[in-house]
């Protein structure tokens, strides 16, 4: 049964549909390219840190002559720095099992792909995973799981704690996030207490009657209890949410004033937004009909990150290992500020000494292989701080906290210290010699920069002596 918006499309009330496709398909329909005169005002809303009206977002992507669109990119770029700095937050993703009931046409997990090699990680080879991320440096990760009622809420909680719980030397993972099934409020509740940073579910598509086509069967079918997963999470408790498309089932127009739409009813009804958007473009996977997907290609990619940008201006945009790199390193200038880095995707990659892909055993294609040493020197070769940085997770600077700080500014003067003494502690533990010279000159340059500067320079020498976790 197709999903009808019109019938339950209601204003902003917690718990209640707030979607409308066909107010959405209206705007983009009858909206017009804005003067430059109008571009400069719908500009200069963005540059105050005030989001976007589903219009005035339209008018974005409307605006697509040559000065239009590069004033939209210098905008987003200006906006990028003053707002998150130079720095980039680094993570990882550990695929925990990839058992499905679902059938989403795009997916190698999918219960219906018979090619789909199915596996879940015992307690110890999570244990060794996490051991492997960290002996590599990693301080952040995401844990995915497939929708399966063995992976339920009490199962997810468990994980989390072990991931916590397994050190590696100087190691240790200070954020687990997770990207798993839509649960209700008391499972919520229960994946809450094991102390995880942000709960991440991809709508895929809010166009409900490509949603239908694409999510024949299985829980994930229902697209009105996908849809308001987050007022769930955030009835819970979760006030670090992650929204997310998959860019290439429909128009990426539609899909973007969309995410618009899902932040601001965010907003409306429990004072907060999402603390980070994805928006992946859909790759090759196991036994996938790529006959019925809607490629978006690179230069609307482009556009729709920075627009994105403007039109959230306090939100965390991620970018995956998808994207090849090139394009990776372009986009981090126009609004991206967090990637994934040495990721792989199989179940129990990180510990299987493979480098090779194989879609069988994964959930899509990766065009971006490097390790994340490779990574962090292209980062700072560019002039950008990589980060770890997990200090307002565990300061407390979470949700309406998070959003104080983030709307005034506030992210580059507590976040570049903090970003410099997570990148001082990969470059002492596990970084070559040659990049472990060049980040300290890298962060010799920033710290000199900083209000902060004499405190901070205090701390990165206690970095040096061998302590840890010091933070602002």
């Amino acid at each position: 049964m197709i999903f009808d918006p019109q019938k339950y499309a209601l204003p902003d009330v917690p718990g209640r549909m707030f979607l409308d496709a066909e107010e959405i398909r209206g705007i983009l329909r009858t909206v017009r390219p804005p003067s430059l005169d109008e571009l400069r005002t719908i500009v200069g809303r963005s540059m105050d840190n005030r989001r976007l009206s589903l219009q005035e977002t339209a008018a974005l992507i409307a605006a697509d002559d040559p000065e239009a669109v590069e004033m939209i990119f210098d905008a987003a770029g200006r906006l990028k720095r003053r707002t998150y700095g130079n720095r980039i937050v680094l993570f990882a993703p550990l695929y925990i099992g990839n058992r499905c009931i679902n059938n989403c046409a795009y997916c190698g997990f999918r219960a219906g792909n018979g090619a789909a090699r199915r596996r879940t990680l015992t307690d110890a080879e999570i244990e060794a995973e996490t051991r492997a991320l960290e002996a590599a440096g990693h301080k952040r990760l995401i844990l995915v799981y497939g929708e399966h009622p063995a992976y339920d809420p009490a199962y997810i909680a468990r994980t989390v704690r072990t991931v916590y719980g397994t050190k590696e030397g100087q190691g240790e993972i200070r954020r687990v996030n997770i990207n798993a099934a839509p649960l209700d409020v008391d499972g919520f509740r229960t994946v809450r207490e094991a102390g995880i940073g942000t709960y991440q579910i991809f709508q895929e598509t809010y166009d409900p009657e490509l949603y239908a086509r694409f999510h024949p069967s299985g829980p994930k079918s229902d697209y009105a209890y996908r849809l308001l997963a987050m007022d769930r999470a955030m009835e819970a408790g979760i006030d670090d949410v992650g929204l997310g498309v998959l860019l290439g089932l429909g128009d990426w127009a539609f899909e973007l004033l969309a995410l618009v739409r899902h932040t601001n009813h965010l907003e409306a009804c429990f004072g907060v937004g999402p603390h980070t958007i994805s928006f992946p473009r859909i790759q090759n996977a196991s036994s996938l009909n790529r006959t019925t997907l809607a490629p978006v290609a690179d230069r609307d990619f482009e556009r729709m990150v920075a627009i994105l940008r403007l039109a959230v201006p306090y939100t965390g945009l991620i970018l995956t290992a998808r994207e090849p790199a090139a394009l990776r390193d372009r986009l981090i200038e126009y609004g991206v500020s967090q990637i994934d880095a040495g990721t792989r995707l199989e179940i129990g990659g990180y510990t299987s000494g493979s480098q090779r892909q194989d879609l069988d055993r994964e959930q899509f294609e990766l065009s971006d292989e490097r390790s994340l040493a490779e990574v962090i020197a292209g980062l700072n070769g560019r002039g950008q701080i990589p980060s770890f940085c997990t200090a307002c997770y565990r300061k407390g600077r979470t949700g309406e906290h998070f959003m104080e700080f983030s709307t005034k500014g506030f992210i580059k003067r507590f976040c570049t210290p903090n970003a410099l003494l997570t990148f001082a502690e990969y470059l002492e533990d596990y970084a070559p010699e040659a990049l472990r010279t060049e980040g300290w000159r890298r962060i010799g340059r920033e710290a000199a920069a900083l209000e902060h500067k004499n405190e901070l320079e205090c701390r990165l020498e206690r970095i040096r002596r061998g302590e840890r976790d010091l933070l602002f």
